[in-house]
């Protein structure tokens, strides 16, 4: 099992950066190994058409939602800002924390996030369960007891990202990247398995990162990990739309 502690991998979590679609089309991908058919899902768990008013937002994760990385914030703060115009009043419990796994959305996020009473809520973790040699096995329990609570506690509608490919990324040494691209697919393809059967909407980073993460490093903050504030803005910029058709926006 590889096991890559270093603050070095995710001071704190997932280290991606997302960009914009329609790249040019001559820059290579790194090499290919696509997760499971399905990667990117999109479920009827959505707000009511009669719903109309403001949104209690619950941001639940790692860094990433934290904003580290930024001047500005992260993915959380940029969607919640896209949020508001079409939904006035409404409000954002982030609860995402730097190095947060699985175990710790659940130990430390979710009843706390319950008691907002949240409509929607965004999940993005699993990276640091990876980093810090959370076996698969332990990673698909706690998935699970998460979306499992998430549903049973609350009638939010769900969005939660896959795992991004930052297997390029230049401070990971290059004898490791094969095989931790191969656990983050191998992840991946559990927590969309595990997405699936809860009938929550499954935003794929996956694939963009996988893509062209390698051609676009100036998406990545100075720590070599975590996005930049441009980074942060291409990331909110792709996860929109699925944030839109969710909360019925125009």
């Amino acid at each position: 099992m590889l096991t890559i502690r270093v603050a070095i991998l995710v001071g704190s979590a997932l280290a991606l950066v997302v960009f914009k679609a329609g790249c040019d089309s001559r820059e290579q991908p790194i090499e290919k190994a696509a997760p499971a058919p399905g990667v990117t899902h999109l479920s009827r768990n959505r707000l009511s058409d009669s719903m109309t008013g403001p949104i209690r937002y619950l941001a639940l994760g790692d860094s990433t939602g934290a904003g580290v990385g930024a001047r500005d914030g992260g993915y959380v703060a940029r969607i919640f800002k896209r949020i508001v115009p079409h939904r006035p009043g409404s409000a954002l419990t982030n609860l995402c924390v730097s190095g947060a796994t699985t175990s710790n959305v659940l130990r430390g996020q979710l009843d706390r996030g319950m008691r907002a009473d949240p409509q929607l809520v965004t999940l993005g973790i699993g990276l640091n369960d990876i980093g810090h040699g959370v076996t698969l096995d332990q990673f698909s329990k706690n998935y699970e007891a998460i979306l499992s609570q998430l549903k049973s506690d609350s009638k939010a509608a769900i969005v939660v990202t896959n795992i991004p490919d930052i297997s390029s990324a230049p401070q990971i040494p290059q004898a490791m990247r094969i095989e931790y691209h191969q656990q983050i697919v191998a992840y991946n393809r559990k927590l969309e398995e595990i997405a699936s059967r809860h009938e929550v909407s499954v935003f794929d980073i996956y694939a963009v990162t996988h893509a062209q993460l390698s051609s676009h490093p100036e998406f990545f903050s100075e720590d070599g990990f975590h996005p930049s504030d441009e980074g942060y803005e291409f990331w909110a910029e792709q996860m929109w739309p699925i944030i839109a058709l969710t909360i019925g926006a125009d």
